[in-house]
């Protein structure tokens, strides 16, 4: 717990030259497909339809010790640069919940020194797949933190909103989190966010909504755009955006001028909307890069946001700290007297040194413990500019 402490510790450490920060908090991500870019084959035209062809292939050789030993490898990999909260989806389009239970056994297993969220994700809709309506209900007697939807895979637009009803009910009865894949498309006319937001005033779940990727947002129109934005502000709902993946898939079915189906981060945000960066995807069908780091993915908006002035690159650090604390709702998050002892220490000035460079964590700290250190590379010049070839 901090506080002033007047006793010399066993260890102590320096922190001149540092920037303290609470830890950073990964606030969607798909620990069940990490690491299996490549299998069965690679994604080569980068679509979101392709990947979800190669995952529904991969995914028949599911083993509860194949996801469990893949998810704790990268949970591993996102503690050494100072993820120490996590929101996971877990597919359930599976008649055995492989990779849903494997993923709660996961989240207990890590508990002393790591806080995951599970969410029953429906990779294959709910009105398309009829029997993901049980399915979620099994998912959440299991212990599911919460549960989504993906109304754009939908057949039709009527069967879309029907999906959101059916998982708000879901979440009304169980009192759980809704955390729905929203408009994942280059489509202006897919507007499930408008209907994310009435459900999550209609049903008072409200700041326990959130809605993922968002992308169709950047193709409206402006009025309908700040008819939505207006919505998401007073009903509380959440916005994670997901620069690296959506960047790098959608798009792909434009002519140019391609877009890139980055939500409108900075409008949200100025609009009152909280908004949070998440990585989602690390080696997968869907995306064949990713390293855990979560200023990557804070550096990348900065760019696709236009959010490079000085307050915009320290809120986009927020954006994976504090804002992504509160959208996973958490309780005594930050570094304040009398909160558990989680923070991490990364060299650096200020936040906008820490978005240029993107340094890994020197030291992360979970409930007063180091469990994580990192080493700073050395780098040694040999040569001086100007110098003579046989000086």
């Amino acid at each position: 717990m901090l506080g002033s402490v007047e006793a010399a510790g066993k260890r102590e450490i320096e922190g001149s030259g540092h920037v303290l920060l609470p830890p950073f908090v990964e606030s969607h991500i798909h620990l069940d497909t990490v690491l299996t870019a490549g299998e069965p084959a690679w994604n080569e035209s980068g679509t979101l339809f392709e990947g979800i062809g190669l995952w529904q292939r991969r995914k028949q050789a599911l083993t509860s010790e194949d996801v469990l030993g893949r998810a704790e490898q990268v949970l591993r990999m996102l503690m050494l640069q100072g993820v120490l909260f996590v929101r996971t989806q877990a597919d359930i389009s599976d008649p055995k919940l492989t990779a849903l239970r494997a993923l709660l056994a996961l989240r207990e297993r890590v508990k002393p020194y790591m806080y995951v969220q599970v969410i029953a994700f429906p990779q294959d809709g709910i009105r398309a797949c009829p029997d993901n309506e049980q399915r979620l209900e099994e998912a959440l007697q299991l212990g599911a933190d919460g549960i989504g939807a993906i109304p754009h895979l939908e057949p039709t637009r009527e069967e879309g909103v029907a999906s959101l009803e059916i998982c708000f009910r879901l979440a009304q009865k169980h009192g759980c989190f809704v955390h729905v894949f929203c408009d994942e498309v280059d489509d202006a006319h897919s507007t499930f966010l408008e209907s994310v937001a009435h459900l999550a005033m209609r049903s008072g779940l409200r700041e326990r909504v959130t809605a993922a990727h968002a992308s169709a947002s950047a193709y409206y129109g402006e009025a309908y755009f700040q008819k939505v934005q207006g919505m998401l502000a007073r009903s509380g709902v959440n916005v994670v955006c997901c620069p690296l993946i959506n960047s790098a898939m959608q798009g792909r079915f434009e002519n140019y001028p391609k877009g890139r189906g980055i939500t409108r981060i900075k409008e949200l945000w100025k609009a009152g909307v909280n908004v949070s960066i998440a990585h989602d995807d690390i080696q997968t069908p869907f995306y064949p890069f990713g390293t855990g780091n979560m200023l990557q993915a804070a550096h990348l908006a900065a760019h696709l946001a236009h959010m490079t002035g000085r307050e915009e690159v320290a809120e986009l650090v927020r954006m994976i700290t504090v804002r992504g604390a509160k959208t996973l709702q958490l309780e005594a998050y930050g570094i304040a007297v009398g909160h558990p002892a989680n923070f991490i220490m990364l060299e650096g000035s200020d936040a906008m040194d820490l978005v240029r460079r993107q340094p890994v964590c020197r030291y992360v700290v979970s409930h007063g413990r180091v469990v994580a250190e990192t080493q700073p590379a050395v780098s040694r010049l040999f040569v001086a500019l100007g110098e003579s070839e046989h000086s």
